[in-house]
């Protein structure tokens, strides 16, 4: 996985071949296809395997809004960008890395959201979490933050709070 890991991370997807990994992990392409099946799976363990976000999502559901909102506020400090963050920049136009994306946005993200959440549209009130978690990244390595690095970390964690609790509560009663 490491290796497949560097090589996604270094290529993207298209750029990579399951002969490559097998090389850089020192092993045997069909051992490397008989475990992962393809290089698509093997993307998509990759991803999967990468998530910090499982152990953020994990845990007291009151705490859930301020957990996401502190990861979001550490991503903006990172002087480096993250091989998963390089695998999904250089690899995320590709129709077969969609459908793992998908996968991953539902897997790792939204249903375990929607696990912790009661009440109606629970589904739809996790998409609109996972929108503001995944789309803060590329926005962070296209235009760069400067503004927001340069904003106090507590302010912008209280209003990233804010905006998470709001995409998790409830839809009112009337």
């Amino acid at each position: 996985l490491e290796a497949a890991r560097d090589l996604f991370g270094e290529h993207g997807y298209d750029g990579v071949t399951v002969r490559m990994i097998a090389a850089r992990a020192e092993a045997n392409m069909a051992l490397v296809n008989r475990y992962f099946g393809s290089k698509a799976a093997l993307f998509g363990e990759v991803l999967a395997g990468e998530s910090v976000l499982r152990e953020i999502i994990a845990g007291d559901p009151e705490g859930l809004p301020r957990r996401l909102a502190e990861h979001f506020v550490r991503q903006l400090d990172q002087s480096h960008v993250s091989t998963t963050s390089r695998m999904l920049d250089r690899s995320a136009g590709q129709p077969e890395v969609k459908r793992i994306l998908l996968h991953y946005l539902e897997e790792v993200i939204v249903e375990p959201i929607v696990a912790q959440l009661d009440g109606p549209d629970a589904r739809a009130r996790a998409m609109l979490a996972s929108t503001i978690i995944m789309g803060g990244g590329p926005v962070r390595r296209l235009l760069g933050l400067n503004d927001l690095r340069a904003a106090d970390p507590d302010e912008l964690t209280d209003r990233l709070t804010a905006m998470f609790t709001a995409a998790l509560a409830p839809p009112p009663t009337t």
